[in-house]
């Protein structure tokens, strides 16, 4: 009897242990064999190749690395040159001096800024169109040729606008190691010339000459990254803020009294101009100024600053001239 009762004790006890056992494997089956394959569900999406960006005349997708490219824009055809990125077609006849090699018969000529050659351009067949303001009334009808992208430099806040520039074309064609290495740089020049004007502790003054006329800019103005991003403090700073900037007279500036001087001479680079800006500023109320007893009047290279600013050339040159006209 004893014996029995041990022989029941002894299969009750495996029974429980190989329940035991069963649930074990039960729940370890629940969890992932690691090691084991697993399929990752993409949806059967590939990378994109293709970018949208919105800007101030509508939103715009973009293929990648474009092969045909037309550009309205010499701040950005100046930015594609500092890539080695070649172009179709641009408006010629407003190429300035240092992109020459685009007025030469390899390219097409596309027009000018303000009227483009609609039909030249479809006959190119491009996959990208950049424009600027003074091509943006065209927009519309550029952009049933192909997608149009507009990249105007808002000078009201130059430098991330030129930075942006610089990252949207580096997106574009996939260069964007390059573009940070080449901001990077820039970024230097302009904390140095940030410093000399702040220990020069001097007040400037940017006019344009224009045959006759001039109109001086202030901070957020056309020319404001004179004072926005170089720090040149300005010595009027209730100066209008427009596009074509504030008229003013020789009297205005004796009355100013700007310890630094910077001019712009549109004459000299507007295809009926003429180059003006030493004579005009050549009288005796210029020469009642600070700028003019210290030899601080400052002739800008009015390419750079009027035509093609916001380049890989352009910039670092305006970046320059400032840095020597504040350190002579």
């Amino acid at each position: 009897m004893k014996k029995f009762w041990m022989f029941m004790l002894a299969a009750l006890v495996a029974l429980v242990l190989a329940a035991c056992g069963s649930d074990e494997v039960s729940n370890e089956a629940e969890e992932p064999v690691e090691g084991a394959d697993t399929e990752e569900t993409t949806g059967g999406e590939e990378e994109s190749t293709s970018l949208t960006y919105t800007h101030d005349l509508g939103e715009t997708t973009v293929e990648k690395n474009p092969e045909t490219v037309v550009v309205f824009d010499m701040g950005v055809l100046d930015i594609l040159d500092g890539f080695g990125i070649d172009v179709a077609g641009v408006p010629q006849s407003n190429v300035p001096e240092y992109l020459s090699k685009y007025s030469g018969s390899e390219y097409a000529n596309a027009g000018s800024l303000f009227e483009p050659d609609f039909e030249e351009i479809y006959e190119l067949d491009p996959d990208l169109i950049i424009i600027s303001g003074r091509a943006s009334d065209a927009y519309d009808d550029l952009a049933e040729i192909a997608p149009t992208l507009f990249m105007g430099l808002d000078t009201s806040n130059y430098y991330e606008s030129f930075k942006g520039n610089v990252n949207i074309i580096a997106e574009i064609f996939g260069i964007e190691a390059e573009a940070e290495e080449k901001l990077a740089e820039i970024d230097a020049d302009v904390q140095e010339v940030q410093q000399l004007a702040s220990d020069n502790e001097a007040k400037g003054l940017i006019v344009m000459v224009n045959e006759g006329s001039m109109s001086a800019y202030g901070p957020s103005g056309r020319f404001g990254v004179l004072h926005d991003v170089f720090g040149v403090e300005p010595v009027d700073s209730g100066i209008e803020v427009s596009n074509h900037g504030q008229e003013i007279d020789f009297e205005y500036i004796e009355s100013q009294n700007p310890e630094y001087l910077f001019v712009i001479d549109r004459g000299a680079v507007v295809t009926s101009g003429d180059a003006s800006g030493n004579d005009l500023l050549d009288n005796a109320f210029i020469q009642n100024t600070q700028a003019y007893e210290n030899d601080n009047i400052v002739f800008l290279n009015p390419t750079y600053w009027y035509i093609s600013g916001g380049g890989l050339t352009s910039f670092p040159g305006m970046i320059e001239e400032v840095k020597n006209g504040l350190e002579d």
